[in-house]
């Protein structure tokens, strides 16, 4: 197991007891003997937005990283995810908000598989690059406004 696994790990374990953990970097780093920025790389790509977290961060000799787990009903979620893809969303930010939806059970497993195959490599390949990241945007938000148009 990497560093960067073994901080993610740590840093759930409080998040499933308490709801919310408030970290300290330096102290972090010296537990894990690593530096600072690679407690922040875990943060940035571990418990992010798209992964359903809120991260507050001060910096400073008293600074610290708040961490909490977003907690919305599934109508919720869905609309907030609609309003954090905005105009562009690449294939990794769309695979981490699939995983939180399907990690919150809003959305099952065979619907998240479904969507990904339509924004996909394999059918968006066949655009320019610098188009493909604008027409999986669209393609996300219409799949989730017709699942909220469902439920409604």
């Amino acid at each position: 197991m990497g560093i960067s696994d073994m901080i993610a790990r740590f840093i759930n374990e409080i998040l499933e007891e308490d709801g919310c953990c408030e970290l300290q970097r330096s102290e972090l780093a010296n537990r894990f003997g690593c530096v600072p920025s690679q407690i922040n790389y875990v943060i940035a790509t571990r418990f992010s937005p798209e992964h359903g977290y809120q991260v507050e961060s001060r910096r400073g000799g008293n600074g610290y990283i708040r961490i909490r787990k977003i907690k919305l009903e599934p109508r919720c979620l869905m609309m907030h995810t609609i309003n954090v893809i905005g105009d562009s969303v690449d294939l990794r930010t769309t695979k981490a908000l699939l995983s939180n939806l399907m990690d919150t059970e809003t959305l099952d497993r065979s619907t998240v598989g479904l969507m990904l195959s339509a924004m996909g490599e394999g059918a968006l390949g066949i655009l320019p690059r610098e188009q493909q990241d604008r027409v999986r945007a669209e393609i996300f938000k219409q799949m989730l406004i017709q699942l909220l148009s469902e439920q409604a």
